[in-house]
């Protein structure tokens, strides 16, 4: 059965609040927990809440967090910054991904469109219901078609006097 979607917003009950909190810490430590087991990285935690304790917890260990931002502060600058992304460059990088898929698509849709046009050709459809602008590529998509026929029959050719 789902679990109802959780509203994300500060919750006013301290009791409710700190149950809360411990739970999703331990999930939360339990998660870096097997990232750290299954992919064998070198992985640390620090949590600091004001309302529960007055020292930051730190998972593993304090030494072990200590020796994991220590190894990362001894890296170069370019480096450090190498992986992170801001929010903002996030999205940029998302945007770019989702434009070349987009990209993509479009080209993919066009050579479709193309090769159905094509075969209604074939098939005895006017040339004359094709737009001007649209010729061109439709020249280049039949001259590939019969390019890759060329090709098949060239092995075929080949195969065939081999046996």
């Amino acid at each position: 059965m789902a679990r109802n979607r959780v509203k994300l917003a500060y919750i006013e009950n301290n009791a409710a609040r700190k149950a809360s909190y411990n739970k999703r810490k331990k999930g939360l430590l339990k998660k870096v927990n097997e990232l750290s087991t299954l992919c064998g990285v070198e992985a640390c935690v620090v949590i600091y809440s004001s309302a529960s304790d007055s020292q930051p917890e730190v998972w593993p260990s304090t030494v072990a967090a200590h020796r994991i931002l220590s190894g990362f502060k001894a890296l170069p600058a370019v480096e450090q910054s190498n992986r992170t992304l801001t929010q903002e460059s996030l999205i940029k990088q998302m945007i770019g991904k989702a434009e070349e898929r987009l990209k993509k698509m479009r080209e993919e849709n066009r050579r479709m469109e193309f090769t159905q046009i094509m075969f209604q050709i074939y098939s005895g459809r006017p040339l004359n219901t094709v737009k001007r602008e649209d010729l061109n590529d439709l020249h280049m998509l039949i001259d590939q078609n019969l390019n890759a026929i060329d090709t098949r029959l060239q092995m075929l050719n080949e195969s065939f006097v081999l046996q």
